[in-house]
């Protein structure tokens, strides 16, 4: 591949993952909404408890949003916001907690009116759209988690901010559930921090400028707008497996964002430009497809790569970095691998649709295929950056999916 040819091919990725993002002018929105609801869960009175801390988490706070497909159509921006009540969880109870904390949005006569039903683990307050485009917050009620509780096998700064989150099961019964989004975001921070770096000036400026009607100065600009190649990636990961999920019998078992984001984070090697980042995670992530076949266990360069593995018993296991307990894998084995599956098959649709494609060295055939794949928005990025467009879709929405758009594969 030429220079030249390498340089289209980024930006044009770059381009369909910054049109998939949040814009600034929506972050702002978000922020200002979830500091308000903040502000009054903050006000309330809840006995024993003299300080709560509020903070976003998941793709949010990893900078890794993507407007989500729901039925074929974008649906509403989704924002976890944590609430971690500083009081010990042997002083309360999952549900005493999760139902003060109900009972105080509800307070609010405006959040009263958008206030879901009461979800497993969170309140959800929906937002009415507003040029075409809508919110959700989902507010999760936590306490910080035991001591003894705490995985010593990572770093004790990681380790320190473990949370205990309320958790409704079917049967109604309550219980708590031990995490760690915000350690979970430093560890991903601390991988994408040298680029992170080297990118920050420019892009920091570029927004300022063109968003002057936001920011009064540069240093107004947050530094969550701000997406290295690894974010950039992740975002088109998580879009392709979207729509490429979208209809099919294992729409179900499609992979997780968090699987996704894990994996592309160990697999970053800094690479300087989206396409770079996209091969060489695409093509490490396939290769692991051999952990299917009946002989996995004598493949031992896969197994110590530690990535994905796969023990004697059949069972997967992908390790929550920031806490080793936790296997994002532990239900791949069941119907069958039919999880696993699903994800190598969507691992080879994505080096199928935008990797092979892109070694065609063909920018018609690679917007083309970029066209089938993210719809509108590829279009759209193409023509702002004068390369050809398939007349045939130019009317197309951004995404609206009644049926498959490709045969898929099993």
């Amino acid at each position: 591949m030429t220079i030249e040819l390498e340089s289209k091919v980024s930006a044009l990725l770059e381009g369909i993952a910054s049109r998939l993002d949040i814009s600034p002018t929506k972050y702002k929105q978000a922020v200002d909404r979830y500091t308000a609801v903040s502000n009054w869960i903050a006000e309330g009175q809840f006995e024993g408890v003299e300080e709560i801390h509020f903070y976003p988490q998941g793709s949010f706070r990893l900078g890794t949003v993507v407007r989500p497909i729901r039925n074929g159509q974008d649906a509403d921006y989704d924002i976890d916001l944590v609430s971690e009540f500083q009081i010990s969880k042997k002083k309360t109870s999952p549900k005493a907690l999760k139902e003060a904390v109900g009972k105080r949005i509800a307070e609010n006569e405006t959040y009263k009116k958008m206030l879901d039903e009461e979800g497993r683990r969170c309140w959800t307050i929906h937002y009415a759209e507003q040029d075409g485009i809508g919110f959700h917050i989902d507010v999760l009620p936590a306490t910080p988690e035991d001591a003894s509780l705490r995985n010593n096998l990572v770093d004790s700064r990681i380790a320190e901010k473990a949370i205990a989150i309320t958790h409704k099961n079917k049967d109604k019964t309550y219980e708590w559930y031990s995490s760690n989004p915000s350690g979970f975001a430093d560890w991903f921070e601390n991988i994408n921090k040298p680029v992170f770096d080297l990118v920050k000036a420019t892009q920091q400026r570029s927004l300022f400028e063109n968003n002057r009607d936001i920011y009064a100065s540069i240093d107004e600009v947050p530094e969550a707008l701000i997406k290295t190649p690894l974010q950039r990636a992740i975002q088109i990961l998580k879009r392709h497996r979207d729509v490429r999920f979208t209809n099919h019998p294992m729409a179900e078992d499609k992979p997780i964002s968090m699987i996704i984001t894990t994996l592309a984070a160990k697999l970053y090697n800094g690479e300087p430009n989206v396409f770079l980042t996209l091969r060489n995670i695409v093509n490490q992530l396939d290769a692991l497809s051999d952990l299917l076949k009946p002989e996995f266990s004598d493949n031992k360069v896969l197994q110590e790569q530690s990535l994905i593995t796969r023990n004697a018993d059949g069972t997967w296991v992908i390790p929550n970095p920031v806490n080793p307990d936790e296997n994002f894998a532990d239900r791949w084995h069941e119907n069958n691998n039919q999880k696993a599956r699903a994800f190598f098959q969507w691992t080879k649709w994505i080096k199928e649709d935008v990797i092979e494609i892109i070694g065609t060295n063909d920018v018609g055939k690679i917007v083309k295929s970029f066209e089938s794949t993210f719809g509108q928005v590829s279009i759209t990025t193409a023509r702002a950056l004068g390369l050809p467009t398939s007349a045939a879709v130019l009317s197309a929405p951004m995404v609206q999916i009644s049926n498959p758009n490709k045969p898929w594969g099993r």
